[in-house]
């Protein structure tokens, strides 16, 4: 791949300690600074799957750790799965999943790269998508392949071995996704491979089918998994507990304010730049109860919202958040809607209003979600008078006026 010269002139001792902070696992310490100490920039891979095109802070906790590669000078390879994605990753999952299309593949990766792109630099971002090479095999290269790895090792694995033992199905495809992930380093000649900690089985595979191609093992890392807004489980979009990268800012500050106290420090550590004094200084006051979790928190939610959207739109989103939640004012601007007078079923009215389908709004309802005029609603069979100007509140953070006609 070259042998080109490192861009940043900083000690390879550095560089290890810089990128080794916030690990979960390193394999290993050791070859990392063997292979920083070539003096080369390294080929630094992220395989990405295109079944979720919807990126949120937890993507972004991997997502910075390459930008620190990209500015140590290393090259970062981003792997687009538009192969691998019409099997589908089983990390995890207790059934087989469903394959894509591959015109959603495509769509999911388009969207998947223009997010990434707001922590990673393009214009240094390699994009390969590996149908390049896994699309262009024979069936002969895919039993050669196979035959670089056991069936008992793949049942090591944690979700297979549940999944056998259970007598749940498990396609011979799934066995496949690990060693297709693991062809992409062989193909791009990955020195380093980042991951989540679901995936480290992958990672790791990865490593031993290199070797099997003659070349040397990739470096695996993997990053931690955040806790989503409820701080219980994994940030996800299906469990609706996401802060969004294209969240608008009112709203990402919003629901960083809605996190746990118990998770301000994490955050502060794997989303922000802050320095480790002042995450030992922040702790001690949280835990010893010197200060407001709450003002640590907006500072949080403000420096993350700036990375974003820069400083004016997280002062703008601060000062929403004052106003509407810690002041209890209504917002200076609102989504503006006219209807025509009259009564309406309190479904029918929000389906009109384009706030979501009908099962999402009798939700809404149920869990007390949905104020008119400051009167909680919680009866999907409510009926409501639409005469003059209202204000409607669903949620915590949308605002509507409706104006009468």
């Amino acid at each position: 791949m070259g042998c080109k010269e490192l861009t940043v002139d900083v000690s390879p001792e550095i560089q290890l300690e810089i990128l080794k902070k916030n690990c979960v696992d390193l394999v290993s310490e050791e070859e990392l600074l063997e292979r920083l100490k070539e003096g080369r920039p390294l080929r630094v891979k992220l395989g990405v799957d295109p079944s979720r095109p919807d990126l949120h802070l937890g993507h972004a906790v991997v997502l910075r750790k390459l930008k620190q590669f990209q500015q140590l000078g290393h090259q970062i390879v981003l792997i687009i799965g538009d192969f691998t994605a019409m099997i589908g990753d089983p990390s995890g999952k207790s059934t087989t999943r469903p394959m894509l299309s591959r015109e959603e593949v495509v769509e999911n990766a388009r969207s998947y790269a223009e997010q990434a792109f707001l922590i990673l630099d393009r214009e240094k971002t390699e994009i390969r998508y590996n149908n390049e090479w896994l699309g262009s095999m024979s069936f002969a290269d895919v039993v050669k392949l196979a035959g670089k790895y056991t069936v008992a090792r793949m049942l090591e694995r944690e979700d297979f071995a549940k999944r056998y033992a259970e007598g749940t199905p498990i396609s011979v495809s799934e066995f496949l996704y690990p060693l297709a992930q693991a062809y992409d380093s062989v193909a791009i000649q990955a020195d380093v491979e980042l991951g989540g900690t679901d995936q480290l089985f992958n990672l790791m595979v990865g490593r031993k089918i290199q070797e099997e191609y003659g070349l040397k093992s990739q470096i695996v890392m993997t990053m931690p998994i955040i806790e989503g807004t409820d701080g219980k489980l994994k940030m996800s979009k299906s469990y609706n507990n996401y802060v969004g990268l294209t969240d608008q800012p009112k709203d990402m500050y919003g629901k960083i304010m809605s996190i746990p106290d118990e998770l301000i420090v994490k955050y502060a550590r794997l989303l922000t730049d802050v320095n480790d004094d002042l995450l030992k200084k922040m702790e001690e006051e949280i835990d010893k109860k010197l200060v407001n979790p709450r003002d640590y928190k907006m500072w949080l939610a403000r420096e993350i919202v700036t990375q974003f959207y820069g400083q004016e739109r997280a002062r703008e989103a601060e000062s929403y958040f004052v106003t509407v939640f810690q002041k209890k004012e209504m917002p200076d601007e609102m989504i503006e809607k006219t209807v025509e007078r009259g009564q309406y079923n309190i479904v029918d009215l929000l389906n009109n209003l384009g706030i979501g389908t009908r099962s999402e709004i009798k939700r809404l309802i149920s869990q007390g979600g949905v104020y008119l005029d400051n009167n909680r609603i919680d009866n999907i069979k409510s009926s409501v008078e639409i005469s003059n100007e209202h204000i409607l509140r669903v949620g915590k953070r949308l605002f509507i006026k409706i104006v009468a006609h």
